[in-house]
């Protein structure tokens, strides 16, 4: 029997009550203590608090503050150890706060720091929430700075993304509010905090951007200016004009909610269009300035931002070669004035990098950047002509073409695609590689229609080129748009066995105390080309330079490469190595108009390969590739040899009477033994090295081409 008593009275619903009664007394244990655990949290973080206000109040005040000025001096180095680039507070020129227009004053206020006036120099209810999130995250994603500790980072510290920075700039900034008022504060802010563009300070901002002084600016133009501090490169009005409005935008709706301006001032300022200056005044040392740009976005892309590579006192060494780039900028200058082609619409660019590790050796993305910014190097996407064929024929190659294999130089439609030679002079069947040689349109068309499009494309992608490419036999000659970064880096496989190679610029990152910070690992590599076919095609390309269109790019030791001109002479250029370096030259006109009909792939892009290259292969003599001996035979008519596209000659190709295309002509001055090539042929040209086995010729098929839909206008 049970010691308590039941009492029979209860009915069953009492007794279920004074169960549950007795389950909420022992839980409420459990919820007492964490009532009391909470409590205690908050208490901890209470007297935290206040310890942490205690301690702040209690530091000292930074003496000689107000005569402080800093000192930025982050270099760019290039290899050879030129400075091509300082960054120094160029700017610095004290603009006393009643000066600024007070619009500036407030668009800065709304956006970096609306407490400014009322907070000891730290927002502790901004640093809670951004430390939970920063804790949360494992690393600083959030930030909570006052303007007071902007200013703190901009004069003592770095940029570094780390908590101990965050409290040495809490600290610092405790002990500027100690040493001088809220408005000397704001002014010493305004006055260097690093606005993109080379510009430090709000007037610099106004002189670079709008080339007038900052009292002469209008309420949009401000707000634009004050959106710059939180990333200056990403919202620079030269960079990305959609994101510098955007950006702007924001900032004057932040004005507008604190009731900094009407409704009227904020809806006229929003329609405003931007009015850049026409030639921003750069006033930083900068030598390789595209290079420069290049650099910059390289560093981003490591972890790096412009605050604070310009602000941190690095030393950040390239792989530039300082010589080779001065040539470059002098050669561009120089041949384009030699060819009439002084307007700012007369472009060149040059890219140059090492195929064995991907440095980046010549980098000039135009001839003048204090008029345009436009990097036609990674930017600008043109069709590259015949210097697009030797893509052609290493996909041929690929397939088991060799170089000595005959082809048909003769005229030939695919589908409702009559592709015509330079001058309508066609050369009957001539040997592979002198098709390449003198650049014969039609060669093209039937490698490309043997091999198939398909096998064309995978070989651009596998080389590197990105940009899209048409599924159409017209992309044999060029009529598709590359980048001169893509197009270069994909020679560059033809130069070092088959392999792939990734350019690049920053080769380390030095503290202004010599640690190094950042050091460039190993680039990547990928084989993407047999050895025998990078072989077949710089022996080919070879007698590009010594008996073909590229004569005028002749350095005087060994080198390959192919011209390539456009319809119309709208693109020209060069594309060459040797074992050492690849180097890329376009030049064309900004507005893809026609240049003068002189100007083609042999003329201007080959004669600055020229200068560039005898500068950039000083150092290697005249090495030699290192590959097996290829030799290139004349064959008589009749030989038994392979005959490309023989088996599904149809006779539709005798006939044609659509207009010529522009193609690579041959250069003006030819020796008789090319320019009568059927009846004289040239002498074996041999690379060193013993001699290979002729590979198997792929299998003929006789199954049909796709016939493309449509052609690009450019061809029709």
């Amino acid at each position: 029997m049970s010691k308590y008593k039941i009492n029979k009275n209860y009915t069953a619903k009492e007794m279920a009550r004074a169960n549950i009664s007795k389950k909420s007394k022992k839980g409420g244990g459990f919820l007492s203590t964490l009532k009391f655990i909470f409590i205690l949290s908050c208490a901890c973080a209470l007297a935290g608090v206040v310890s942490l206000e205690l301690y702040l109040s209690s530091l000292p005040p930074i003496e000689n503050l107000e005569q402080f000025k800093p000192n930025i001096v982050t270099k760019i180095y290039s290899a050879d150890g030129e400075i091509i680039k300082t960054f120094t507070a160029y700017t610095y020129e004290k603009i006393e706060l009643k000066d600024i227009p007070e619009n500036l004053k407030k668009a800065l206020i709304a956006t970096e720091d609306k407490n400014f006036y009322r907070h000891h120099g730290y927002d502790i209810t901004g640093l809670a929430r951004s430390t939970i999130q920063n804790v949360l995250a494992g690393r600083v994603v959030q930030g909570a700075s006052t303007i007071t500790q902007q200013l703190a980072r901009v004069l003592f510290l770095n940029n570094e993304r780390t908590f101990d920075r965050k409290l040495k700039e809490l600290f610092i900034a405790a002990r500027i509010e100690k040493t001088i008022s809220k408005d000397q504060i704001l002014e010493m802010y305004m006055n260097n905090v690093y606005l993109g563009a080379g510009a430090y300070g709000v007037e610099g901002a106004a002189q670079i951007y709008f080339d007038k002084h900052l009292k002469e600016c209008n309420l949009a133009e401000l707000a634009l200016i004050a959106g710059l501090p939180q990333a200056p490169s990403v919202y620079n009005p030269f960079n990305n004009m959609d994101l510098a409005v955007q950006r702007r935008n924001q900032v004057l709706t932040r004005m507008f909610k604190m009731r900094y301006i009407t409704r009227e001032e904020y809806e006229n300022a929003k329609k405003e269009k931007v009015h850049l200056a026409k030639t921003p005044q750069f006033y930083t040392t900068n030598k390789a300035p595209y290079f420069c740009d290049y650099v910059m976005n390289e560093l981003e892309k490591l972890g790096f931002d412009e605050t604070e590579i310009s602000q941190g006192g690095y030393k950040v060494v390239t792989t530039l070669d300082y010589k080779a780039q001065k040539a470059a900028n002098e050669a561009i200058l120089k041949n384009l004035k030699n060819w009439g082609l002084n307007g700012d619409k007369n472009q060149a660019a040059v890219f140059a990098y090492s195929p064995i590790d991907g440095k980046i050796i010549v980098y000039s993305g135009g001839k003048d950047y204090t008029k345009s910014q436009y990097d036609r190097v990674t930017q600008a996407v043109r069709p590259p002509g015949s210097s697009f064929k030797p893509i052609v024929y290493a996909a041929a190659m690929e397939k088991g073409i060799n170089p000595n294999d005959m082809i048909e130089d003769r005229p030939i439609t695919i589908g409702q695609w009559s592709p015509h030679n330079y001058g309508n002079k066609y050369r009957g069947k001539i040997p592979v590689y002198t098709a390449l040689m003198v650049s014969s349109n039609v060669c093209a068309a039937r490698l490309i229609k043997e091999v198939g499009i398909r096998s064309v494309i995978q070989t651009a992608r596998v080389l590197g080129i990105e940009t899209p490419l048409e599924y159409d036999y017209t992309i044999a000659l060029g009529s598709n748009g590359v980048k001169l970064f893509e197009f270069t880096k994909a020679y560059g496989a033809f130069a070092n066995g088959g392999y792939v190679v990734q350019p690049y610029a920053v080769e380390r990152v030095e503290t202004s105390r010599g640690k190094v910070v950042y050091k460039a690992p190993k680039t990547k590599i990928t084989h993407q080309l047999s050895m025998n076919t990078a072989a077949e095609m710089t022996a080919m390309m070879k007698t590009v330079l010594t008996h073909g269109t590229g004569r005028a790019a002749n350095i005087g030791k060994p080198a390959a490469g192919k011209t390539g001109t456009t319809d119309d002479n709208k693109d020209a250029y060069f594309m060459g190595y040797t074992p050492n370096i690849v180097a890329g030259v376009w030049v064309g006109n900004d507005d893809n108009t026609v240049m003068n009909k002189s100007i083609q792939g042999g003329t201007v892009p080959a004669l600055i390969w020229k200068d560039v290259m005898k500068v950039a292969t000083e150092p290697y003599g005249k090495a030699e590739f290192n590959y097996p001996e290829i030799e290139l035979m004349p064959f008589a008519a009749g030989s038994n040899v392979k005959i490309i596209g023989e088996q599904n000659k149809p006779k539709e190709e005798e006939k044609s009477d659509t207009l010529p295309e522009q193609t690579e002509p041959l250069p003006l001055a030819l020796p008789e033994s090319v320019k009568n090539i059927e009846q004289s042929k040239p002498s074996p040209v041999q690379a060193p090295l013993p001699a290979v086995q002729k590979p198997v010729p792929v299998k003929q098929t006789t199954a049909p081409v796709p016939v493309p839909m449509a052609l690009p206008e450019s061809l029709h």
